[in-house]
């Protein structure tokens, strides 16, 4: 049998394997469409099986009441938080004793906090401190009411933790929330080494959080060692495909036009939503502290966050992301007998652990 010179040996293999539409120039065919919406058929969305019962329950809950009759006056925001901190405050005993923590109203830089302490600090966390910035889309939970994100957080991870109770609309507008947080931090910075220190909070904390550091950076401060922005509210202008994919499915902030947009807008008083210091994913992120985020695949924010973190890693920053089956906005925090929520806690101890100093 005689053999072929290997380069005809190659051509002939090459003209075997390739495929029909080569062999022939192609015709012209209609031009394809423009990108375009995607028509998606109503549908019921079983509630997922892997979550634990208590998440399970959260996710089956109706959606929130009044999401899109937010109040249309200074007084009707007023009234609105305090009805829900009234709510809220009825659980707090409980939630106290069940993960074993004390809470005692201070001052720090003329500006109210909560410092709420484990009954047993871990030995690794003794000269350590967690400043936290509570959430509510910049008008809900003042007092006591923004403490339950703290308490899971000393609670489950062991750590002291200061909690922001910073002024909100109608006493005060943008940007008094992110000055009384950065007027903590500054005196948290004369007693506490920043090495030692690390800065949580979700939704509208998670973007002070974010916030902060911007803010910090800017004013030539000591940044914390890490930052754990959960949920954050990176982008109040709207963009991310969340909005669109989760609206009416998460049951919490339900849709991109609901009560939250309506309270940011009133916080912001005329001020450029797109200002990073409203929306930090629009700011210079270089230099950030290594960051962990959390959020759930029903979450209206999960493209805030997700794009958060892939703008940090874009960045050079150390980040991680922790995304739970099935959770709207923050469920994470809900519920302190779900173990979802011990480990999405444990998980920003564990992550503040590897890079807080000792």
């Amino acid at each position: 049998m005689s053999k072929l010179p290997l380069g005809c040996a190659i051509a002939g293999l090459l003209a075997f394997a390739a495929p029909a539409a080569m062999a022939q120039p192609a015709s012209p065919g209609p031009a394809s469409p423009g990108p375009g919406p995607r028509e998606v058929p109503a549908r019921s969305l079983p509630v997922p099986t892997a979550p634990s019962p208590q998440v399970q329950r959260l996710i089956a809950a109706p959606l929130r009441q009044g999401w899109n009759t937010p109040p249309t006056t200074p007084e009707g925001w007023r009234a609105l938080a305090e009805a829900g901190a009234a709510a809220t405050r009825l659980g707090l005993p409980g939630l106290r004793e069940r993960l074993k923590v004390d809470v005692e109203a201070a001052e720090m830089g003329g500006v109210k906090v909560f410092r709420v302490t484990p009954r047993e600090i871990r030995p690794e966390h003794r000269n350590r401190l967690l400043i936290h910035v509570h959430g509510g889309c910049y008008v809900l939970n003042p007092g006591e009411a923004g403490l339950p994100e703290a308490i899971f957080m000393a609670g489950f991870g062991g750590f002291r933790v200061v909690s922001v109770d910073y002024r909100m609309p109608p006493e005060a507008y943008f940007p008094a929330a992110l000055d009384d947080a950065m007027a903590v931090w500054k005196a948290a910075l004369q007693t506490n080494d920043p090495r030692n220190m690390a800065i949580f909070g979700s939704s509208a904390g998670g973007a002070l959080t974010l916030e902060m550091v911007l803010r910090a950076k800017a004013e030539g401060l000591p940044l914390p060692a890490a930052i754990a922005p959960g949920t954050p509210m990176s982008d109040v202008t709207g963009v991310g495909d969340s909005f669109q994919t989760n609206g009416l499915v998460d049951n919490v902030l339900v849709a991109v036009d609901g009560f939250c947009d309506a309270a940011t807008r009133f916080y912001a008083n005329g001020h450029d939503l797109r200002d990073p210091l409203l929306s930090p994913i629009y700011g210079d992120l270089r230099g950030f502290p290594p960051t962990i985020l959390t959020t759930g695949t029903r979450d209206l924010l999960l493209s805030n966050t997700v794009r958060m973190h892939r703008a940090l890693r874009q960045a050079g920053v150390e980040a991680a992301l922790q995304v739970f089956e099935g959770q709207s906005h923050a469920h994470y925090y809900r519920d302190d007998t779900a173990p979802e929520s011990r480990e999405a806690f444990t998980e920003i101890a564990g992550f503040f652990d590897r890079h807080l100093g000792k």
